[in-house]
């Protein structure tokens, strides 16, 4: 089948058997009727055969068929996937005392030559500017058409696979493993990343924020980090794995979405085609953590952090009006007056820390390498992080920073704000955004009723624009996240691997319903500077780096057991 995407030309169309079975499911059981059901097993070994879901071979490739006339993008707000059992571990075979995954491939200078070629190809990409917008009349789809021609131009044996969208300029592709190519996997694996960047403020940036400039062994622009430098490795690694003749031990589907930024739509459509085609992902594997260099007090070594959970999101609009009029008679309390007084509000309460479980393995797994005073000290908050006193480890953790407050407490940025139209005029409204990141252990409904509490004004409106819950927390004590530490230490020989929990919201949380595995890591290393530039300015991923991540999903793909 082309892979030039075709809303009519869709992957695997199912069996009678299997539109049947899609058709007979029925809407989510409530809280009541989940609470009643039996529990499921999390994990069953060895792996039993599935019954196969047969779909036809796809046809002969076609010429590209015409760009359609852009439709209006619609919201994902159909029924919610209901959840879905844990897929099977797979049966692993090893002799004591070995690994149970196939040999690593050391890094070596053949992958830093394929590192240099992705180089390009990410800059390429950098200079077509796909900006995820909330307001869909503003979204380019030129440039997303341009930038699904390049990836068609940099990958074509990716591009040969079977293939369909999945929203407007997501992509959804199948590349099938051992057995018959007309026979779904039931426990696939799936790669994601995203096209989409965040807007860019021109005045911030050096130079062209679209740039894509190579320079000092290093590539420049929106998107190298967020999420570009990731949607090239996984396509680099896939393509040259495929024109070694390398089949996967299953299916994997990789997905790239194209509202990561915003709606998160596209991710939410591919979830439901999975789960209508019946298959329940073994391992999901999206955008998160990374490669770290500063983070932890007294280590030295490089610390891989890998996402087993993420925050939950709310946006909030704060309204508040007044008579408004000329600026020379203002009232005591005019909107913008009574908007800062709760802005402040909001900024002098901070939500309280704690300490989530995947936070306090994280750490206790850090703190035995760290030295001298600073590692002594990360020991002691380790130390009280595992016993009664956690809420002083939290409190002291909290006070390491923005990025150590981030994995202890939900918190709250104030990112728009809007009031009068002119220099000269009272605002008659006045608007801030509020973008909320709840903590493990917290709800969105706990979140907004103290944000209630905290602003106690009624002439101040609360409007929850969108919100996710926290999401589960995928095992560290796993097959799978065991594969990816395997696949970080042919990358990274010298990184420690440990769980992390995602203070950003990723399209990774849309799959927890259909996976029990769902984790999130970025294979780059990255600076603190680097970390603070992904919606920032300055963006920028090394060669190197790039080189290593495309090397850690080759290793990923061949490392799958059966």
């Amino acid at each position: 089948m082309s892979a030039d995407i075709d809303p009519t030309e869709a992957i695997p169309q199912v069996t009678a058997e299997m539109i049947a079975r899609a058709a007979a499911r029925q809407a989510p059981p409530s809280e009541r009727e989940a609470a009643a059901a039996p529990a499921t097993p999390q994990r069953t070994a060895p792996e039993r055969p599935a019954p196969e879901r047969s779909v036809p071979q796809p046809p002969a490739p076609q010429p590209p068929a015409p760009q359609p006339p852009a439709p209006t993008p619609t919201r994902a707000t159909d029924r919610p996937v209901a959840e879905q059992p844990a897929a099977p571990d797979a049966v692993l075979s090893s002799r004591p005392g070995s690994s149970p995954f196939v040999p690593s491939e050391p890094y070596g200078d053949r992958h830093t030559s394929a590192g240099h070629i992705a180089a390009g190809h990410l800059s390429s990409l950098v200079q077509i500017p796909t900006v995820s917008v909330w307001d869909p009349q503003y979204l380019d789809h030129e440039s997303f058409a341009r930038h699904r021609a390049a990836l068609a131009t940099f990958y074509p044996r990716v591009h040969a696979l079977q293939s369909e969208p999945a929203g407007d300029h997501g992509l959804l592709y199948r590349w099938p493993g051992r057995g018959r190519q007309d026979v779904l996997h039931p426990y696939p694996v799936v790669l994601m990343a995203h096209q989409d960047v965040a807007p860019v403020r021109f005045a911030d940036w050096p130079g062209n924020p679209f740039s894509g400039e190579i320079r000092d062994g290093v590539v420049h622009g929106r998107g190298t980090l967020d999420d570009k430098g990731a949607l090239v490795a996984v396509l680099d690694a896939v393509e040259t794995l495929l024109g070694e003749g390398f089949v996967p031990e299953r299916d994997i589907w990789l997905f790239f979405g194209a509202d990561e930024e915003t709606t998160g739509d596209s991710a939410q459509t591919a979830v439901r085609r999975l789960y209508e085609l019946g298959v329940r992902p073994w391992l999901v594997l999206d955008e998160g953590g990374s490669v770290a260099t500063d983070v932890f007090p007294g280590l030295d070594r490089r610390t891989a952090l890998v996402g087993v959970a993420e925050k939950g999101l709310v946006g909030i609009n704060l309204y508040t009006t007044d008579v408004g009029g000329h600026a020379s008679t203002p009232g005591r309390w005019t909107a913008t007056t009574r908007l800062s007084r709760a802005v402040t509000r909001v900024g002098r309460h901070r939500f309280a820390a704690r300490v989530s479980a995947p936070t306090a393995e994280m750490l206790g797994k850090v703190a035995p390498g760290a030295t001298g005073t600073k590692g002594a000290t990360l020991r002691a908050v380790t130390r009280l992080a595992a016993g009664p006193l956690r809420k002083l480890a939290a409190w002291m953790l909290a006070g390491g920073g923005p990025e150590a407050a981030a994995t202890v407490r939900t918190t709250v940025s104030v990112t728009e704000l809007e009031g009068s139209p002119g220099a000269n005029v009272a605002a008659a409204t006045a608007r801030a955004r509020l973008d909320v990141r709840v903590a493990l252990g917290d709800t969105v409904d706990k979140t907004v009723a103290r944000l209630r509490r905290v602003i106690r004004d009624k002439r101040v409106e609360i409007e929850v624009v969108e919100s996710t819950e926290p999401s589960e927390v995928s095992p560290t004590d796993s097959q799978q996240f065991a594969l990816l530490g395997e696949a970080v230490g042919a990358a990274y020989p010298d990184a420690l691997v440990v769980p992390y929990v995602t203070p950003s919201a990723t399209d990774a949380r849309r799959f927890t319903p259909i996976s029990d595995h769902v984790y999130r890591f970025s294979p780059f290393v990255m600076t603190r500077e680097q970390r603070q530039s992904a919606h920032g300015s300055g963006e920028h991923l090394s060669v190197d780096s790039l080189s290593r991540g495309v090397h850690f999903y080759r290793e990923v793909l061949r490392k799958i057991p059966g």
